[in-house]
């Protein structure tokens, strides 16, 4: 048989590429015309309202870079993880910072003469800093008493470069308010050179930028998270992947029970993932040779999704294939089974069909906890057997379970699954008097049972049980399923 798991998945695809690619055109085009006016400013250092003009397109420029790089991230999604994306739950939105009511009202500006060694601030300056528009402007030497110690160097070696060196001023510093609160500033400046090609003055725009470096921090922080939540869950789907093909049979093809009688059960088996989740469920299907020569089968789910599942599902197949070989009998078996479940530090909720199988008598024994019954096609019919009393195992303390028997005859075929196999709205049409949802509950597992049992004249015209398992997957393998199914089928052969 095919291996059943895989823990590839189809990539998560980015957002359509249409209307991201439509809006990185306008930004650059738009970057192209704030160019354009900025270009047309005044060059001469000495007009302030040119250099004004010049300072603001400038940091728009900057600003439409930035777009630019977000929304080419847009465009093209997170980086791929590599050999396993996996559908992960969708990043919570960034805040945006509220847009304030103009452009004046978060850039400020300032002159520093150093021959007068005197200062000019604008109204909006001392609103960004928190100065008393009274008061005097702060001078050159006295502006560093507002920055962060960590901060300090980097302002000294950008007033320095400029100054000395005649470099453009562009970085950013925080500043403490006399309030306390602590804000980032962008600054952006030049040295106005006199007529003898001497530094006279430093004019400089600055800017506060708390709220956009806030907003790219939570940017950053959610990538990391989604990232890390990306690679937690492929990780943990791998170990599901690799403890659940450690566990169920690695069958290829059909197999032989017993082995040396003549009286054999032809054997096979298949496991359908879940459509709808990328974590692996507690499903499982089994088969072994018991010692005294019986045939033990069974099939059974554990009730949700993930390495703790798939665990859990691992331990009570251990169990039941102990008590077993030790010669429990299937209901016993389910009791105790039950109370393992029952006693386990993580409570869950399990359903499972355990049968044995008696090839001298052709004597099914089985018992049932909350499963769906097996399934009996004998000459182009079928049916369901008449379960024996049982509860969902871990459902109450001290359960007991009731057992049934059935002789087989040769050419019959058994079929057990679990219940997701067959999805319940397939061919259930919801009646006048299925108004409670227990009854259409009901009405649609009943449904879903007639949709296996009406492949009863393919089962006659198949050859062995993996002719009848790969029935069962072309006529459901494709279904857009929500949860794991798996199917097992044994034919009495002679």
């Amino acid at each position: 048989m095919p291996s059943h798991l895989s823990a590839d998945r189809p990539a998560a695809q980015p957002p359509p590429r249409g209307t991201v690619d439509a809006l990185i055109t306008q930004t650059r085009q738009l970057r192209g015309e704030v160019d354009a006016v900025r270009r047309d400013a005044p060059l001469d250092g000495t007009d302030p309202q040119g250099r004004w003009q010049r300072a603001l397109c400038d940091l728009a420029m900057h600003q439409l870079d930035d777009l630019g790089e977000h929304l080419g991230q847009l465009r093209d999604g997170p980086p791929a993880v590599p050999d396993q994306p996996v559908d992960v739950p969708a990043a919570r939105a960034v805040p945006v910072a509220p847009r304030r009511a103009s452009l004046l009202s978060r850039v400020g500006s300032a002159e520093w003469n150093l021959l007068t060694d005197e200062a000019s601030w604008s109204g909006e300056l001392y609103q960004i800093l928190g100065r008393d528009p009274t008061a005097p402007p702060l001078t050159l030497d006295e502006l560093p008493s507002l920055v962060l110690d960590e901060d300090r160097p980097t302002l000294t070696a950008m007033v320095t470069d400029c100054l000395i060196d005649a470099k453009p001023i562009d970085g950013e510093f925080r500043i403490v308010r006399p309030d306390g609160g602590v804000r980032t500033v962008h600054m952006m400046g030049e040295p106005v050179l006199d007529a003898d090609g001497s530094t006279a003055s430093m004019w400089a725009v600055l800017r506060d930028v708390s709220e956009l470096r806030r907003s790219q921090r939570t940017v950053s922080e959610s990538h990391d998270s989604l990232q890390h939540h990306r690679h937690r869950a492929q990780t943990e789907r791998r170990l599901a992947v690799e403890l659940q093909e450690a566990v169920l049979p690695p069958w290829r093809g059909s197999l032989r029970f017993p082995q040396r009688d003549p009286d054999t059960l032809d054997l096979a088996a298949h496991y359908l993932p879940s459509s709808t989740s990328s974590l692996i469920g507690g499903d499982w299907y089994d088969a072994m040779e018991l010692p005294n020569g019986e045939t033990l089968l069974s099939v059974g789910d554990l009730t949700g999704h993930g390495v703790t599942v798939a665990s859990g599902m691992a331990m009570l197949l251990g169990a039941l294939r102990g008590m077993a070989v030790a010669g429990t009998q299937p209901g016993q078996l389910m009791s105790w089974l039950n109370q393992l479940l029952d006693a386990a530090v993580q409570p869950a909720l399990g359903s499972a069909v355990c049968c044995r199988y008696r090839p001298e008598t052709r004597t099914l024994t089985w018992a049932q906890a909350g499963h769906p019954a097996p399934l009996l096609f004998r000459n182009g019919t079928g049916r369901v057997l008449a379960a024996p009393d049982g509860v969902l195992l871990g459902a109450t303390s001290g359960a007991t379970y009731g057992q049934a028997e059935e002789t087989l005859e040769d050419g019959d075929l058994l079929l057990l699954h679990t219940d997701g196999l067959v999805p319940r709205r397939w061919g259930f049409p919801r009646s006048s008097k299925a108004e409670s949802g227990e009854q259409a509950e009901s009405e649609g597992g009943a449904a879903a049972v007639q949709r296996l049992l009406d492949l009863a004249p393919r089962f006659r015209g198949a050859r062995t049980a993996q002719d009848c398992v790969r029935t069962v997957v072309e006529e459901f393998g494709d279904t857009e399923r929500e949860d794991d199914a798996c199917v097992l089928i044994a034919r009495v052969e002679t």
